[in-house]
């Protein structure tokens, strides 16, 4: 049975050094990262690299990521990740109440909690896929900021890996921000909303060719005006 107790991943030195010699790691506006207390990070998702690169973000040790359960079955995939954070299991084809109860107990005990709310990679085009409301729902549960994450060339470490070559890859970390009070009355209205607002926050940190489901949605328009106003 899985564990809620956070502990100090024992490769995770390792892992910072690794990334840092298989890529050209590049982190942007890093400082908009809290040194401490609960956050949930929501990223885009392009490959299995990403969450061993989002953990390379902060010194913090106290960083959880959701990972799908069906990693769960693979030996060495699974070994390579308890040894490198603390993770949460997650069935994404079924609502899983056990998941969701580990990760807020998890954010209960101050930590940084990664999910890439699409659930599944982009492996297509690389662009957004349309989210899921799985992290509205543990923002409105935990009542912590979320900080938005936009990666760019992760998909490239494996094929950069096999040819000697290091992969760039940037890390763009946006600002904390809150999402409204959940409205029960208007639960799925309050999803809907706060489900694109986070993924129009991911988006907006992302290229243009990036952005998939959300390049013309009207609120990812408004930050990029808000961006360019700045």
């Amino acid at each position: 049975m899985e564990t809620s107790s956070m502990r100090k991943p024992p490769l995770l030195p390792v892992l910072r050094s690794l990334v840092k010699i298989v890529t050209k790691l590049n982190i942007i506006n890093q400082d908009n990262l809290p040194t401490e207390g609960s956050i949930i990070l929501t990223t885009n998702h392009l490959s299995m690299t990403d969450t061993p690169l989002l953990l390379t973000t902060t010194e913090r040790t106290d960083v959880v990521a959701i990972v799908a359960k069906k990693y769960f079955k693979k030996p060495v995939i699974k070994w390579v990740l308890d040894k490198i954070g603390n993770i949460v299991w997650m069935d994404r084809e079924n609502t899983d109440f056990s998941a969701v109860r580990q990760a807020l107990v998890y954010l209960n005990q101050g930590a940084i909690l990664g999910i890439a709310p699409e659930g599944t990679r982009s492996k297509e085009t690389f662009g957004l896929l349309e989210g899921k409301p799985g992290a509205a729902l543990l923002a409105a549960r935990a009542n912590v900021p979320i900080v938005p994450v936009g990666i760019v060339g992760s998909e490239f470490v494996k094929s950069s890996i096999l040819k000697l070559k290091r992969a760039p890859v940037s890390i763009n970390i946006g600002q904390p921000y809150n999402l409204p009070e959940f409205d029960r009355e208007n639960r799925q209205k309050w999803l809907t909303q706060c489900t694109d607002e986070i993924m129009c926050r991911i988006a907006a940190l992302l290229p243009p060719a990036y952005r998939g489901f959300y390049s013309d949605h009207p609120r990812l328009k408004e930050l990029l005006a808000e961006q360019s106003a700045a």
